[in-house]
């Protein structure tokens, strides 16, 4: 029996898909599949999908058992309401070390104050000592597997890490905070912030006039999580006043960009082109053929999202 599986994203996307993905599912076990960017609604038994692809109805697919999500992110189709599928979100190996690899990255940039020999090289000799990263505290809004991993990795280098997440976690090593006043005391705390929270209607423009106000003077924010977790004027007032002493943005609300966006021009803001996780062809393929082979075989799909969380 042939199994039918629908490649619904961009088309420039199938060319560098097609081999990773037609490998994976061959390495996984799954034989008589058909795998395509042209099948019948009707045949169709699994979407892979990208939310910015050719597929916004999902009514026609009413033999689909799953939509399997290239994406970590699920805020432009989990609120779809043709969509009655179970949706699996993206959680693979080469998403999770590309976020941790440009987190860690940049938190010790901004520790290690990177940017000011980097662009102070005009014959003056300024000597400062950073603190040891025990010393540095930083908070990483949002544990899920992305927080997580940044968060672990932190702690192996010794910094002194606060995270904040809507349910209560424990990770070794973190202080693991939840609810309002949890998030008020991570806010207090953070002399760097990391944003790993998903968009949904409770954490847009999270960081608001008054959430930003409460981070210490001279604070870093660095958002590689969604670009709407951020009141960008906000955002900008703070960062023109001082208290925020730099902003490394990877997310936006649109994307690219705008050349005329205030964020390119101001000099304590650094712009990076949504690159702190991508998603790879390879890692992203072997996820999605696992969980074809563990839908065919009986057995739970892995990272199916909650609706009602929204993630």
């Amino acid at each position: 029996m042939t199994i039918n599986i629908l490649f619904a994203a961009k088309a420039e996307r199938w060319p560098q898909y097609e081999a990773p993905l037609t490998k994976a599912l061959k390495t996984a076990g799954l034989k008589g599949f058909n795998l395509s960017t042209d099948i019948a609604p009707q045949d169709v038994d699994y979407i892979v999908l990208a939310p910015n692809g050719p597929v916004r109805d999902f009514t026609p697919y009413a033999n689909c058992k799953a939509v399997l999500n290239l994406w970590a992110g699920v805020e432009d189709v989990v609120g779809n309401s043709t969509l009655t599928q179970p949706l699996a979100r993206m959680v693979d190996h080469g998403l999770t070390q590309g976020m941790v690899e440009w987190v860690t990255g940049h938190v010790l940039r901004h520790h290690l104050g990177i940017d000011a020999h980097i662009h102070g090289q005009d014959g003056v000799w300024r000597k400062h000592t950073p603190p040891l990263a025990e010393n540095r505290a930083v908070t990483i809004l949002g544990l899920g597997a992305l927080g997580t991993a940044c968060a672990k990795a932190l702690v192996s280098l010794g910094f002194d890490v606060t995270g904040w997440s809507r349910s209560a976690k424990d990770l070794p090593g973190v202080r693991c905070l939840n609810g309002d006043a949890g998030l008020r005391t991570a806010l207090e705390t953070a002399q760097i912030l990391v944003l790993l929270l998903p968009k949904t209607p409770q954490t847009e423009d999270l960081m608001n006039a008054a959430r930003l106000a409460l981070l210490p003077r001279g604070a870093v924010v660095i958002n590689p999580g969604r670009g709407p977790l951020i009141d960008d004027d906000a955002l900008l007032e703070a960062l023109d006043s001082g208290h925020i002493a730099h902003a490394t943005l990877d997310v936006f609300r649109i994307e690219p960009l705008p050349p005329e966006h205030p964020y390119w021009a101001h000099p304590s803001v650094t712009v990076t082109p949504h690159v702190a996780s991508e998603t790879r062809e390879d890692t992203a393929s072997e996820v999605i053929a696992e969980n074809i082979r563990r839908s065919e075989a009986g057995e739970p799909i892995l990272h199916l999202v909650d609706r009602d969380l929204g993630y």
